[in-house]
């Protein structure tokens, strides 16, 4: 299953260096329209929505999971999306 999980830089350490916990956030359905939608909700929770394929929602995230990271980089409240690797660069942006 797909969730969405709002974080900051905290827990974008934190899933670096291993798990990352939080609530949770699931679409309604796979339509685009209901994943944004889970997107935005979970971008209530931080800067940085982290969107990855668990399981179980009950499990904590690790970064293998992670298929996508989603900030706002310009300060146009619109999510740019990076990938699983570009973790080092989401986290810098937050941090400064």
């Amino acid at each position: 299953m797909r969730i969405y999980i709002g974080t900051d830089a905290g827990g974008l350490e934190a899933l670096r260096a291993g798990e990352l916990y939080g609530p949770a956030v699931l679409a309604e359905s796979e339509d685009e329209e209901h994943e944004y939608e889970a997107m935005l909700a979970a971008a209530e929770d931080g800067p940085v929505v982290v969107v990855a394929e668990i399981d179980d929602d009950e499990q904590p995230v690790t970064l293998r999971e992670v298929v996508a990271l989603h900030t706002d980089i310009d300060g146009s409240g619109d999510l740019a999306w990076f990938a699983p690797q570009e973790l080092d660069s989401v986290i810098a942006h937050v941090t400064h």
